[in-house]
């Protein structure tokens, strides 16, 4: 059976599924901000922006755009009722001050000890954006990341030590990639589900780090 690797509006749903009802949750640049489109008005989550927005959410189908309201990712987006708009000092303090129980973001590497570089690679053609993703791996209470499991040249982006500069120490809690679901526990890294058609000696052979398949592993459908 071939692997049939997750695309990433699938990987948005089943972080989206996996967010806790009535959570204060940030959405970082690219591929996270897709989460925003999976969410149900009653799950009660309350997304934030680093550019000053708490309570937005994602365009219905037709719905018409307004320039003014964009997301970090300079993405359009709607305001849930209740929303606020902010200067970037209080949208800092929000982050920085504990508030946001969940940020989800993306990620050049993740060590085995959940490490998250995201910023920079030092490639000659790439351009430093730290952006507020070391106020938010410092402040919110959980870290899930979301990015694909290779990177464009086929090298694991989960790894042993990071090489790229760091975003924050032992701060990942969760890996989502386009192959697998991956716990960063004490005992090491676990995997919790595994696209279909994926064995886990393949999806071992595109990490650089020593993975355990929990007990309760399930399948991922595309």
């Amino acid at each position: 059976m071939p692997i049939e690797t997750l695309s990433r509006e699938r990987m948005a749903q089943i972080v989206a599924g996996d967010i806790p009802p009535a959570s204060y949750v940030n959405l970082g640049i690219g591929m996270p901000t897709l989460v925003a489109d999976y969410l149900s008005a009653e799950r009660g989550v309350v997304l934030h922006s680093e550019n000053g927005i708490l309570g937005m959410k994602g365009l219905e189908p037709g719905q018409e755009i307004d320039g003014d309201l964009l997301n970090a990712s300079k993405d359009p987006v709607a305001l849930d009722t209740g929303a606020s708009i902010t200067d970037h000092v209080v949208s800092f303090a929000m982050m920085r001050g504990g508030h946001i129980d969940l940020t989800v973001l993306g990620a050049f590497q993740v060590s085995a000890d959940g490490d998250l570089a995201n910023w920079d690679t030092g490639r000659e053609d790439s351009i430093p954006a730290v952006g507020g993703a070391m106020d938010l791996v410092a402040g919110a209470k959980r870290i899930f990341v979301m990015m694909q499991h290779v990177d464009r040249d086929g090298r694991p982006k989960i790894v042993p030590e990071c090489t790229y500069p760091l975003t924050g120490k032992a701060v990942v809690d969760r890996i989502y990639s386009d192959l697998a679901i991956i716990d960063v526990a004490p005992d090491g890294l676990r995997v919790r589900a595994m696209a279909r058609g994926l064995d886990f000696a393949t999806l071992q052979s595109r990490t650089a780090v020593a993975l355990t398949l929990d007990d309760a592993w399930t399948e991922l459908a595309p």
